[in-house]
């Protein structure tokens, strides 16, 4: 299954991205610097979800609409009394076909999986709010990612099309990682 060819392969950029990200948070110390990590989780998503929206739609998956985007994360980062009007530089990986689309949405909806840590680390350091994005699905976040994985599973028809779908998937975390390393809170 292409889902756990994705996890094995990503192991070592998954990690790295993890813990530049649980740096970050450790550093969060009020509501203004938890909007700043979240406006890096913000630019990115969208980037990569503006990238992968040619090639997945409701067809390759049936669900799309009811899957957690961005604009949770929008709504966290006003909620914290901030806004989007300033955001780092995104790049997504480049995605030109299903395949790609889909290794790349790979990360993204992988990330609903630590979301309850991070609510808990957050509440540790004193935030009450903006736990929309990191909720994930609620009590569903786990039948949500089964659901996924079951279509990703079935995208691939070729080992070629297997190893595109691992490529990006370590691409997006890469690049997701380098958003990080370029916010303000990077240095704390």
């Amino acid at each position: 299954m292409v889902s756990i060819k994705i996890k094995e392969a990503t192991k070592q950029a998954h990690q790295e991205l993890e813990k530049t990200v649980v740096l970050q948070l450790k550093a969060v110390r009020n509501q203004s610097d938890y909007a700043e990590v979240l406006k890096n989780f913000y630019a990115y998503f969208q980037a990569v979800e503006k990238a992968i929206a040619p090639f997945i739609d409701k067809d390759s998956l049936p669900d799309i609409a009811e899957r957690r985007n961005s604009s949770y994360i929008r709504e966290d980062i006003e909620e914290l009394g901030s806004d989007t009007s300033t955001l780092p530089t995104a790049i997504p990986p480049v995605i030109t076909n299903l395949q790609q689309a889909f290794g790349a949405l790979y990360v993204l909806e992988g990330s609903i999986m630590g979301g309850p840590y991070i609510v808990q680390m957050l509440q540790k350091y004193g935030m009450t709010k903006g736990f929309h994005f990191f909720s994930g699905y609620g009590a569903d976040s786990s039948k949500m990612w089964a659901a996924f994985t079951a279509v990703l599973n079935r995208v691939p028809k070729t080992e070629e099309e297997e190893s595109t779908m691992v490529e990006t998937a370590n691409e997006t975390f890469q690049k997701f990682g380098q958003v990080f390393a370029s916010s303000a809170l990077a240095d704390s």
